[in-house]
């Protein structure tokens, strides 16, 4: 199943989608407002998510899809992580706008991955929202990425992610990754949460990206999560050693769709990310 959370006002309503049938599933339980309410009643009563959802799929209002228009950042997100250098392109594109190459190198064949902290609630936006690039920096790009979301550090579900990346202040020295990772609106999640049960296989999934500007489509590239050099399991368990996590956390797996080294995003672009099975992630692009 797929989950959106709804802007209603001050509140938030949670929407889930089977197949072409839209249910409102606060209409009929008003403590489940978001998808964390609902992995927080699995989490209590050892049941799967979707399960509980098909407690109340028949009592619940059916809504029109138009209602989807209201969607917000499917999961408020304590923290966002980010792992890095995952495909072997990102490989190569951290070697070339780096002057010490062979770090990125060294990252990619490492027993340990690369993880470091992205976005808090403040700096993440939803579906239809403006994605920031930092006037500090004239090489910036987006990163589409399958996002694992996390319940208690246990995978319980898939949203799509953009990394947004300031590729000159990474490049000038690798100790400037958190002032190119972290800054405003520098995060895109959405449309969507589909639960963990729900997808058969996250290491192989189509991914795409599409860059419009003026009119023009300026990038369009496409890849899968195959290319992935490691696992989303893999992933967590690194993220989750030694590590007091929130109660809920996404962490972003990376990307193999980076634009040349010429390309740069300019403000009002257009970006269209997808990824199989969960959605397409629309935003334009706001300098901040």
């Amino acid at each position: 199943m797929r989950y959106y959370r709804l802007q209603d006002g001050p509140q938030t309503r949670l929407i889930a989608r089977d197949g072409d049938r839209l249910v409102d599933l606060t209409s009929v339980r008003p403590s489940l407002t978001c998808f964390a309410d609902l992995a927080r009643s699995a989490a209590v009563s050892g049941l799967e998510i979707d399960t509980i959802t098909e407690r109340y799929v028949d009592e619940a209002s059916r809504v029109d899809p138009s209602v989807l228009a209201a969607m917000t950042v499917p999961v408020e997100a304590e923290e966002v992580w980010a792992a890095g250098v995952t495909y072997r392109i990102s490989e190569q594109a951290r070697e070339a706008e780096s002057g010490l190459p062979e770090i990125y190198l060294d990252v990619y064949d490492a027993e340990r991955p690369e993880l470091f902290f992205k976005a808090t609630p403040s700096r993440t936006v939803g579906p239809g929202d403006e994605v920031g690039i930092r006037d500090d920096s004239n090489w910036n790009v987006p990163e589409p990425e399958l996002g694992i979301v996390l319940y208690q550090g246990e995978i319980v579900g898939y949203t799509v992610g953009n990394d947004m990346s300031s590729r000159a202040i990474e490049g000038q020295n690798p100790l400037y990754l958190p002032q190119a990772k972290v800054y405003d609106s520098c995060c895109a999640l959405g449309p969507c949460i589909v639960s963990q049960t729900s997808l058969d296989d996250p290491h192989d999934l189509a991914m795409s990206m599409r860059i419009v500007r003026d009119d023009d489509v300026v990038y369009e590239g496409e890849t899968s999560t195959a290319e992935m050099v490691r696992t989303c399991e893999e992933l967590v368990s690194y993220f989750t050693r030694h590590n007091t996590v929130p109660e809920v956390a996404v962490l972003l797996t990376g990307t193999s769709l980076v634009p040349d080294e010429e390309f740069t995003l300019q403000e009002d672009d257009e970006l269209t990310l997808t990824v199989e099975s969960i959605g397409t992630l629309e935003n334009t692009v706001t300098v901040v």
